[in-house]
């Protein structure tokens, strides 16, 4: 892959499409033909679409797929403005319109991963007759201390100053620079994975577009806290679709220690991996595997008292 300085090939095969709306200039790929299907990408220093991308190629074969590259990522706008939950959630909201032009009216299987699983639950929650099924890949929000998480609708767990002093004019290139350096980009995949094997295509690619112009704002507002839902497990918990959630076993994001509740809910299904915090990328086929029978025969939704 090549390094040249604001490079960035496209992540994904298919087409790139560009879309506007609430969200801002929002890219997308899209290849296939059948029920549609969006995909989602997480939300750290260096995400894109490349973070789907298992998925993406082994799903367009048998749907019309969709994977987003999510504000201030990829080649989706990454001006300086402010990001937050309800950006993000009218993104996947814009993309679901894009589909509907393209597809009519039905239901969308989406599949979303890490903190991205947050804004498409609270676009489900807004939203329940535009999804029809929604897979949660290593999810945040059940860990340990997350049944507590039931604060104001819509606000976030932002550390207040944070992002302040992240952003002060004398140290915010430097600092930047050192989150996105090949040696620290290598660590944090490493406690992604839970092992020294990474997928070297997913790091080169994560270097790329990091360093774009514009890459810092989103990560900025991420590692302040701002796109973490205060309300999280109130969001979960409304949720009447059928829900996947597929996750790890390995690495610095395997404690779902908070999912037990999920138990009682007949429209959940848990699978845990042996892997790390992307299984789709370790055990492609059998991550598969599990989508596709979900998908094929998933439980009914429910209702759930508000």
């Amino acid at each position: 892959m090549r390094s040249k300085p604001g490079y960035l090939p496209p992540a994904l095969s298919g087409a790139r499409v560009e879309a506007g709306g609430k969200a801002g200039r929002l890219n997308y790929y899209v290849a296939g033909e059948g029920a549609p299907m969006l995909l989602v990408h997480s939300i750290n220093a260096a995400a894109s679409a490349y973070e789907v991308s298992p998925i993406f190629e082994a799903e367009k074969a048998r749907r019309r797929v969709y994977a987003v590259d999510l504000p201030g990522f990829g080649f989706s706008d990454r001006s300086e403005r402010p990001y937050t939950i309800r950006l993000y959630v009218d993104a996947i909201l814009a993309m679901l319109d894009e589909i509907a032009r393209e597809c009519g009216s039905q239901p969308v299987d989406a599949v979303a991963l890490s903190l991205g699983a947050e804004f498409a639950a609270r676009a489900a929650v807004e939203h329940p007759e535009r999804f029809r099924t929604l897979t949660l890949v290593t999810p945040t929000g059940f860990d340990r201390g997350s049944e507590k998480r039931r604060g104001d609708p819509g606000a976030s767990r932002e550390i207040p100053g944070l992002k302040k002093a992240l952003e002060f004019p004398l140290w915010r290139k430097g600092l930047y620079q050192a989150l996105v350096s090949r040696r620290s980009m290598r660590f944090f995949l490493k406690k992604t994975f839970g092992s020294d094997q990474i997928d070297q295509g997913l790091f080169d690619y994560d270097y790329l577009t990091a360093h774009q112009p514009g890459a810092r704002h989103a990560p900025y507002a991420f590692v302040s806290g701002r796109l973490f839902s205060a309300d999280i497990r109130n969001v979960y918990e409304r949720l009447t679709l059928p829900v996947l959630v597929a996750h790890g076993t390995r690495g610095d994001f395997a404690d779902f220690s908070g999912i037990g509740w999920t138990a009682n809910r007949a429209n959940w299904r848990i699978k845990a991996f042996e892997t790390g915090a992307l299984p789709h990328f370790e055990q492609p086929q059998m991550f598969i595997d599990v989508l596709d029978r979900f998908l094929g025969d998933p439980p009914n939704a429910v209702p759930v008292a508000a």
